[in-house]
């Protein structure tokens, strides 16, 4: 049984018209080619449709009966289209992105603000949540994109770099470290330091790093692990201790009148990328935030 839209959608038309010449004219096509697929349709459900005589067209008790979900299956279907052609023109749509703190507080809001400007239908979610969450968002489906640090081994996830941030610490400025012309990783030994927990994809890039370059600093006993950055940098102009931090931070910093240091021997980056799921296409309205968010910052 081979049923085609353009054969339900002419009985439909066919049956509300009453006349093959008026359901040819709202087709925009013959009355002939309208016959043909009503007669096609007939063949496919091995069922008469219409009575037909020479100057009356009636339904047939079938035909009253299959019509209402016909017409039904014809709303659906054209509904459909046009949602997809909504979609597909960006006059609506969706996009769910998740990101650490830092990025979400003071990388995106001003890139949502512009993608909204030019999209203005389309609503964009923004998560900020732990770095470690960001992965399991985007990974289940919660968020179709996300901005962080794709481990190497992952096979679920890719990573498209967006931005590069660099490792840094952040001082009070009566800090003693603040005199010193050229900080390095080892300058921190014994000082009291503040940042993420272990685990935190931050603080074990740090760590791999500083041992590939054959530095050990004390982090077990030195590090007081807090979860937000936000409190790192409250603690920091309390005087409370040095924060290691990347540079997505600066702008906060800065504004609380706090020094920024990059430790040399060695600078340490990381690269920060716009994730998604390998397996999973995005819809329009987020590719098409995707590819302003790349574009936006390069």
């Amino acid at each position: 049984m081979d049923i085609t839209l353009k054969q339900l959608r002419a009985f439909v038309a066919v049956a509300n018209l009453g006349q093959f010449t008026l359901a040819a004219d709202k087709l925009g096509s013959s009355q002939s080619a309208v016959s043909t697929l009503v007669r096609q349709l007939e063949h496919n459900l091995n069922l008469r449709l219409f009575d037909r005589h020479t100057r009356l067209l009636r339904l047939t008790q079938a035909g009253m009966d299959i019509l209402p979900t016909a017409a039904r299956t014809v709303a659906d279907i054209e509904g459909m289209v046009d949602s997809s052609r909504e979609l597909n023109a960006l006059r609506r749509g969706k996009v769910a992105i998740a990101a650490g703190t830092v990025q979400a507080a003071l990388l995106l809001p001003k890139l949502v603000k512009g993608f909204n400007k030019l999209h203005p239908e389309i609503a964009v979610a923004l998560h900020d949540v732990a770095e470690k969450t960001v992965l399991e968002l985007v990974a289940d489906g919660s968020a179709d994109l996300g901005v962080g640090t794709v481990p190497e081994d992952d096979t679920e996830l890719a990573g498209t770099r967006l931005i590069t941030d660099e490792f840094l610490v952040v001082l009070h400025p009566t800090d003693p470290l603040v005199r010193i012309d050229e900080l390095r990783w080892t300058d921190l030994i014994g000082r009291t330091l503040i940042g993420p927990h272990r685990g935190n994809p931050i603080r074990d890039r740090l760590e791999s790093e500083l041992a590939l370059n054959g530095i050990v600093l004390p982090f077990d006993k030195s590090m007081q692990e807090v979860a937000l950055p936000l409190t790192i940098i409250g603690m920091v102009e309390a005087g409370l201790g040095a924060a290691i931090m990347t540079s997505a931070i600066i702008p906060l910093a800065t504004s609380m009148n706090l020094i920024v240091r990059t430790p040399t021997e060695p600078h340490i980056k990381r690269e920060v990328g716009l994730i998604q799921k390998r397996a999973t296409s995005l819809s329009p309205a987020a590719k098409r935030f995707r590819d302003f968010l790349l574009k936006s910052v390069h």
